[in-house]
């Protein structure tokens, strides 16, 4: 496992719809090694506080082995790395084999899987196309979050180490997939709820959720 590129934006404002909005999905690979701090990594910035970025979702991480089927869906769109708006391509960590709580070593910092994405209106921007978000949701290769529990540095070519794994085994598609395909299903709800490493703000939406169901299934009788 290894990191494939390190990429890095800040907040730009770009036309969409007839507005002028302020995003950092734009990401460009960058040489050398980068120190990765509680909130971000140096030179990368969050444009909206109120949902990017914060303690829990202080890298984004997507794995290089995903650009292929994006290659086959999206054909002449040209897919450099950081396509998707992560700091971190990687290879050898994907979401189907890496569990909420993990506990990883990238370069040298020492990082926690805390959430997979959940695809916003940016995605759209990015792509220049209104069904991008739809595209990316039915997927199911949403890369996920890391946050920071020891900061360090790293560069592309940098070894991932993981360094302990969650008890629960939770993976961070089964977590993606409830705000996805699967969000009627009311075990797999009650499972995701049961992630102690998943963040409050998921878990809650999770839980209401699953309250949505039972109140539904109550008054089928």
């Amino acid at each position: 496992m290894r990191v494939i590129s390190v990429n890095v934006g800040l907040p730009r404002e770009v036309p969409w719809q007839g507005k002028m909005i302020k995003t950092s999905i734009f990401k460009e690979p960058v040489d050398g090694r980068v120190t990765v701090r509680q909130l971000n990594l140096d030179g990368d910035r969050q444009a909206d506080l109120a949902v990017h970025g914060g303690k829990e979702k202080a890298i984004y991480v997507y794995p290089a082995e995903h650009y292929q089927y994006w290659r086959e869906q999206l054909p002449g769109v040209e897919l450099a790395w950081g396509a998707f708006g992560e700091n971190l391509t990687v290879e050898g960590l994907l979401d189907t084999t890496v569990a909420i709580g993990d506990r990883l070593r990238v370069g040298t910092a020492l990082c926690k899987v805390t959430q997979p994405r959940i695809p916003c209106f940016k995605l759209n921007i990015k792509f220049a196309r209104t069904d991008m978000i739809q595209r990316f949701s039915d997927g199911n290769r949403s890369g996920f979050y890391l946050s920071v529990i020891e900061e360090g540095e790293v560069t592309a070519g940098d070894p991932i180490t993981v360094l302990e794994r969650d008890e629960q085994q939770i993976m961070v598609t089964d977590i993606a997939r409830l705000f996805a395909q699967d969000s009627a299903d009311l075990s797999a709800l009650k499972r995701g709820v049961a992630a102690h490493e998943l963040p409050t703000r998921l878990r809650t939406s999770l839980q209401r959720k699953i309250a949505k169901i039972e109140r539904e299934r109550e008054v089928q009788g």
